[in-house]
């Protein structure tokens, strides 16, 4: 790879991640006008509107999916719905900024599953970093639980780790479809395949549906058009344009950035406290995060 589409592949995994860190307080605050699934049908909707023109004009519409691709695509939707509906599901237990310092731990939670599933990483070599990042997590959502935010921080944590396993199963998964596909592509069908599987779980889980349009307030909107916009059409676009640059192990590390903006953004703007715990659990996380990177690259030396 050439040193200008490495810096791009870099350039993209940055914005994705920062964006992401705000991703997390748009979807709690979209939360106070739609339902988990309703922000996550309609966040997905919107994204598609403006991915599926664009690749039509960059790619012409001149791919063909096989049986066997529509599959794995399907797969791969239900990493996409996963991570979605886990991540909302879980920050109506517990809040935006434990959320995001949880989410920190996506690069050990993808090492650890990308060493068991395809042994790119001997489970040898990043045992001791996940440990280290898993007892971060553990802090943020159950340490003083009764004074976190949120109604239950324990639940709320456990399934924002969940929608961090179906990412990290997306990113692995997605890296091998890349090379017959652009990431434009895989976006914006697994985005698709992703919604259709999600549409009959509206009857289950309405919100905007019961109260109407007239009930969610300008500010609602905003969030949500944030979510559209940014963390979906663009950020999953340049996440998946920077894993095929340097591969789901390298690119991993970007999602240090996103507890960070997370913790400010949820302070500025839903006014939440950052206290001890969640500075020390960001700790934990992030040294484990780099114990993680530096035992695979001293294996990789080797």
């Amino acid at each position: 790879m050439s040193n200008a589409s490495e810096l791009s592949a870099y350039g993209a995994l940055v914005t994705a991640a920062i964006v992401w860190g705000g991703s997390i307080v748009g979807q709690k605050y979209a939360l106070g006008s739609f339902s988990a699934v309703e922000v996550s049908v309609l966040r997905g909707t919107g994204a598609l509107l403006l991915l599926i023109p664009l690749w039509w004009w960059r790619e012409g519409g001149a791919v063909k999916f096989s049986a066997k691709d529509v599959v794995i695509l399907a797969a791969l939707g239900l990493g996409v719905l996963g991570n979605h509906l886990l991540t909302l599901f879980g920050l109506r237990y517990i809040g935006a900024a434990a959320a995001g310092v949880i989410i920190g731990a996506s690069p050990a939670i993808t090492a650890f599953l990308s060493s068991l599933l395809i042994q790119d990483i001997p489970f040898r070599v990043v045992w001791a970093g996940c440990t280290i990042s898993f007892i971060g997590v553990i802090l943020v959502a159950g340490v003083d639980a009764e004074n976190a935010v949120g109604a239950s921080p324990w639940l709320g944590g456990i399934l924002v780790v969940l929608g961090l396993v179906s990412w990290a199963l997306y990113t692995i998964g997605g890296r091998q479809t890349m090379e017959r596909f652009s990431p434009l592509t895989v976006n914006w069908t697994t985005l698709l395949l992703s919604i259709l599987l999600q549409i009959p779980l509206l009857w289950a889980d309405q919100k905007l549906i019961l109260a109407g349009i007239d009930s969610v307030p300008a500010s609602g909107w905003m969030a949500l058009a944030y979510l559209i916009v940014f963390a979906t059409a663009l950020g999953q676009q340049a996440w998946l344009y920077g894993v095929q640059g340097i591969g789901p192990s390298r690119a991993g590390v970007f999602v240090n950035l996103i507890p960070v903006s997370a913790l400010i953004l949820s302070a500025l703007i839903l006014g939440e406290q950052i206290g001890a715990k969640e500075l020390v659990g960001i700790t934990l996380i992030l040294a484990g995060v780099w114990l993680v990177n530096r035992q695979s690259a001293r294996h990789s030396r080797r």
